[in-house]
């Protein structure tokens, strides 16, 4: 897959010679990062807040597919699927470490590619490298993040705090990422088949975009902060719409209700949907990977959020004992059921 020609092998540096090359430009901004790489563990100092810690196990084969995924989007991706999960407990990210495994097949070009994407991800989002590991892998490609924030103990929004009459909402659009993994899936299909067709993606650059590249929604957090708004219950949306509301009712003990017709679903998402002969609906219900923020709030709040464009009421909290439901566009009621993504499903 890689033109090793003229490239430099990574056996030339050895582990720690590749460490300092990678990290020789990385820059210490947060106020909490006392000390990063280059010692045996970084320090840090949150001083009163309650630290929050997170780590995301990306393998190649698995969780991505390199005939399709550039190694900058990967090490992008990276990052920011492990700072959705610090934001999803309505915290800010501050630091990252990063632990790669890979084969001789990866040339050092091809490994300063994924730090590239990460050190983008870690600027645009105010985050501090601080650390991380390297290894031979025999295995293919192995990208493992840990991510760590902070929060006032007060306002970490937990799933298990989800009240009977919350409102449900959700950040963004759904469904769009499964759909670009759809359009990509066929379009290597059909390059396997006759290497000479180049991808046709033309006009759906969103779609691809929300799986190649997706975006953890940092300012969501930021805009219920400014709002004054604290989320009862929060997680993102990495398995599925239908995987995470289920996660927040037997987390909060509670049912809900959501409303089909609510749900929002971005046009191309939609319209590619249906050239595939899918269900726009179950994309996003089960679909996953949007990384977007499910959360439940007051219903005293609804006026706050109603006019905010990024967000939208898909439904509420119930009892336990009314289950869990979503009202179709014509009106039938249908029992959710989770069906996103496993890591650990056999293959056919």
């Amino acid at each position: 897959m890689f033109d090793n020609k003229d490239k430099t092998n990574l056996n030339e540096l050895g582990e720690f010679g590749l460490i300092e090359y990678l990290t020789k430009q990385v820059e210490l901004t947060q106020k909490s990062s006392v000390k990063g790489i280059g010692d045996d563990a970084a320090v840090l100092d949150f001083s009163n807040y309650k630290t929050l810690i997170s780590t995301d196990l990306l393998l190649e084969n698995v969780h991505f597919d390199l005939r399709y995924v550039p190694l900058k989007h990967l090490g992008y991706k990276a990052i920011q699927v492990n700072l959705s999960d610090i934001y999803a407990m309505n915290g800010m990210a501050s630091q990252v470490t990063i632990s790669i495994g890979l084969s001789s097949k990866f040339p050092l070009e091809a490994v300063e590619e994924i730090y590239e994407g990460a050190l983008i991800a870690c600027k645009k989002y105010g985050v501090d490298l601080i650390g991380g590991d390297t290894s031979a892998s025999t295995q293919g490609l192995v990208i493992s993040v840990t991510s760590i924030g902070y929060a006032e103990t007060d306002k970490i929004a937990y799933r298990s705090a989800a009240k009977e009459g919350d409102l449900i909402c959700v950040s963004g659009d759904l469904g769009g990422a499964y759909v670009g993994l759809q359009l990509l899936e066929r379009e290597k299909q059909i390059f396997l088949e006759n290497p000479n067709i180049q991808p046709d993606l033309e006009g759906k650059d969103y779609i691809v975009e929300r799986q190649l590249k997706p975006e953890a929604r940092k300012d969501i957090v930021e805009l219920l902060a400014a709002l004054e708004i604290q989320p009862h219950a929060m997680i993102d949306v990495s398995d599925g719409l239908a995987s995470e509301i289920l996660h927040i009712c037997k987390a909060s003990n509670v049912g809900c209700k959501l409303y089909e017709e609510k749900i929002p679903i971005d046009p191309m998402t939609y319209e590619t949907a249906r050239e595939f002969g899918l269900d726009p609906t179950v994309c996003a219900l089960s679909g996953g990977e949007d990384y977007e923020l499910l959360f439940t709030i007051p219903q005293d709040d609804y006026d706050k959020v109603k006019g905010q464009l990024d967000i939208s009421v898909i439904g509420h909290i119930t009892e336990a004992s009314a289950g869990y439901q979503m009202i179709s566009k014509s009106g039938n009621v249908h029992d959710i059921k989770a069906q996103g993504w496993n890591a650990f499903k056999s293959e056919e």
